[in-house]
């Protein structure tokens, strides 16, 4: 659990590779689910993926989409335990049927 801010590269990597919106205080990306229940279901297995890892994203649950946002304020930006739970949330987005917007 790295709390080592990404530089430049590794933010510009993040968007044109990963499709997140990358900046040096956060990590954003939106979901669409085809159902409510869906989004629903991705955001609880979020939430428990960020408990475990006792790092919590702004979750923000509407009628077929999540946004979520990723950072570590106590480090003042963006970090490598965002990336990693970036890619994270992309792949339990995928599990609960998620496609990025």
């Amino acid at each position: 659990m790295s709390r080592r801010r990404l530089t430049q590269q590794d933010l510009a990597a993040l968007a044109a590779q990963g499709g997140w919106r990358a900046t040096e205080a956060l990590l954003e990306r939106t979901f669409r689910f085809g159902t409510y229940p869906d989004g629903v279901g991705f955001v609880t297995a979020l939430a428990l993926v960020a408990e475990r890892r006792d790092h919590h994203p702004d979750i923000f649950l509407g009628w077929g989409r999540v946004r979520v946002t990723w950072s570590t304020h106590d480090a003042g930006g963006t970090t490598e335990l965002d990336r990693e739970l970036a890619a994270e949330t992309d792949s339990l987005a995928r599990r609960h049927g998620g496609e990025p917007e």
